[in-house]
């Protein structure tokens, strides 16, 4: 591949071992937090008959790719706070960089699925059925998922060819392309457009398609005639719309910018709310004002 350095060390958070050690123990909660509710979610929905909807289907899909996000992002940082498993190797240092991107790019794609399936529940109410087939629904959560991985494979394969001369230290508790471009001795500037295009292509083009899906949704719903319908019909895509604020918030601001020369330790704290806190809430955000999820447990 082109490289003199065979592994990177990740500094993850600075301070004091006592601090580090609560860190530890904070990511440790979380974490197993997020794995049960999320698996929860897929226990609670594949037991009980009446969530065997599209919109569930989805849910699903979602907090599936939840528990490997965070997966692919938790156990390593507590090995690098601990100091027990600080380097990691060249070659996995891309797999996760590709690995973690592509979950990225599925849940930006699941999302506006979702923006999409909500838009045809309120605005055709009557001919949603008909619409949203279990047949549609498969193929547009398998168009997620391989519109995820297929979207970041060119951008992997660009960041495996750079060259890496030292030094080897990632200012970080995961890899990232900020951290490989910035430690990178060779010409970055194909990576940082690739990096820009890909980012277009899924986070805006998807973030599109939800904004216009919650323009007809709203209009759909102003319309109606009575408060309490107008209530109902919102609440079915309040969580779902609170999801997508907090996630392509955090989204763009990493990725969406013509470069990725950005703050670093800004980065990583960006870094940490998207990877460990948003797969903690969206669990907790589906559930906490959903009746048939309620009635179900």
């Amino acid at each position: 591949n082109g490289t003199s350095v065979e592994e990177f060390i990740l500094l993850g958070f600075p301070g004091t071992w006592q601090s580090r050690v609560f860190l530890v123990v904070v990511l440790a909660l979380v974490y197993t937090l997020t794995i049960i509710g999320n698996a929860s979610i897929i226990a609670l929905v594949w037991r009980s008959s009446n969530l065997h909807t599209p919109m569930y289907f989805f849910l699903c899909n979602l907090s599936f790719l939840e528990i490997w996000y965070t997966t692919g992002v938790v156990p390593k940082a507590i090995g690098v706070m601990l100091g027990t498993s600080q380097t990691i190797s060249f070659s996995v240092c891309i797999l996760q960089l590709f690995f973690l991107l592509s979950l990225g790019s599925t849940e930006c794609f699941l999302l506006s699925v979702m923006a999409y399936d909500r838009y045809l529940a309120i605005c055709y109410p009557l001919r949603y059925n008909s619409l949203m087939t279990s047949v549609l629904s498969l193929r547009l959560a398998l168009s997620s998922w391989l519109g995820g991985f297929l979207s970041i494979s060119l951008l992997a394969f660009l960041t495996s060819r750079l060259t890496f001369c030292g030094p080897d230290v990632i200012n970080h508790f995961l890899c990232d392309i900020d951290s490989c471009l910035a430690l990178s001795c060779s010409d970055t500037w194909p990576v940082e457009l690739a990096t820009f295009l890909v980012s277009i292509i899924v986070v805006v083009a998807s973030c599109v398609v939800t904004l216009v899906s919650y323009m007809y949704i709203i209009s759909s719903i102003l319309r109606i005639q009575s408060v309490q319908g107008q209530k109902k019909a919102f609440s079915t895509c309040s969580a779902h719309l609170s999801v997508v604020t907090i996630w392509y918030g955090s989204t763009m601001f990493l990725y969406v910018k013509p470069s990725a020369q950005n703050s670093l330790d800004l980065n990583k704290i960006v870094n940490t709310f998207n990877t460990v806190v948003t797969p903690l809430l969206n669990p907790f955000i589906y559930t906490l004002r959903n009746k048939e999820v309620k009635l179900a447990l």
